[in-house]
């Protein structure tokens, strides 16, 4: 494997030995709990918990991404799961307080546990990875531009979420896969 591979799998692994696991699992437990689920990300943040809400979808569960035309309001007992890497983007707080005064609980999912967004969250699950807001001098920790670092460790966190949420709902593969859309 080329050294570039190995560096960006190896920075990966470093993430996923310093989450704090059982923060994961609180996390899930707001997920399954939830009655509607809405999800929001910026930019590639966004493509990576869209990918989430698919799996979501495919496990039954009731979820939209904000933004497209049928994402249905929240309130009490709803679950609206922001991911923000930097700890804070204007969009982001806008709708994270549009959600909060809705009734509705907030999974906020950060490498900056300290940016004015964890301020609106009901939990705070922390990635510890470079984003934009450490990728330069001698916060950058990374091999990986900007904010790469924490989108690919999105990915990875999201399939094992679901891995375990699969288990904690007991929803078979099979159940899965018969969600799966026909029409492509």
């Amino acid at each position: 494997m080329g050294s570039l591979y190995g560096t960006a799998l190896d920075e990966l692994k470093g993430v996923f030995d310093r989450i704090d696991d059982a923060a994961v699992d609180t996390a899930l437990d707001m997920i399954a709990e939830a009655r509607t689920i809405v999800v929001f990300g910026g930019g590639r943040e966004r493509l990576q918990i869209m990918g989430f809400a698919m799996r979501l979808y495919h496990m039954g569960l009731k979820v939209a991404v904000e933004g497209d035309m049928t994402t249905p309001p929240v309130g009490k007992g709803d679950l609206f799961i922001v991911t923000c890497g930097p700890g804070e983007i204007s969009t982001a707080l806008a709708l994270m307080d549009v959600a909060k005064r809705a009734g509705a609980r907030i999974l906020f999912i950060t490498a900056q546990p300290k940016g004015r967004g964890a301020a609106y969250a009901d939990f705070v699950l922390t990635l510890p990875a470079q984003t934009m807001a450490d990728d330069q001098g001698e916060k950058k920790s990374s091999v990986l531009p900007m904010g790469s670092l924490f989108e690919g460790a999105l990915f990875v966190l999201f399939e094992v979420m679901i891995l375990k949420l699969r288990e904690k709902l007991a929803i078979s593969p099979d159940a899965m896969r018969a969600n799966h859309t026909n029409l492509e």
